[in-house]
């Protein structure tokens, strides 16, 4: 029901809303991440999704949407900072990242119903992943 396009740049907007604040991964923090990244995301795709007039208003939506948000902690070196006997540094630096594989399915009707996810590119910096899936089904 809403463009791709827009989907992207609703996603990146609460996602950059929601961090904008952090400056490195903290886990206590990332429930109330997520709450924010969905609560924002979930406002705007009914405010988009809904063409009701002022007479309309009690006209229940057309679809209904279901969004997820995954926030994944970047590696770091767990070996304490210095110098090793061998004369490397140590500690304090990324050493890559964790894997993770998601899918999902769904059976319903493909030309009213639809599936969509986006990596946000802005948490690379902060030391995280944040990946977004939005589902939406006509009612």
């Amino acid at each position: 029901p809403i463009p791709a396009t827009r989907l992207k740049q609703i996603c990146n907007d609460a996602c950059h809303f929601a961090l904008s604040t952090a400056t490195t991964y903290d886990h206590a923090q990332t429930a109330t991440w997520n709450a924010s990244i969905i609560n924002t995301i979930l406002k705007a795709l009914i405010s988009e999704s809904s063409t009701a007039t002022v007479e309309e208003s009690a006209t229940p939506p057309k679809y209904k949407f279901c969004v997820n948000s995954t926030i994944i902690q970047h590696l770091s070196d767990p070996r304490p900072a210095g110098t090793s006997e061998g004369g490397t540094q140590t500690g304090d630096e990324t050493v890559g990242r964790r894997g993770m594989h998601s899918a999902s399915g769904a059976y319903w009707n493909n030309e009213r119903d639809g599936m969509w996810s986006h990596k946000y590119e802005g948490g690379e910096e902060k030391g995280m992943d944040i990946v977004v899936s939005v589902m939406w089904i006509a009612v």
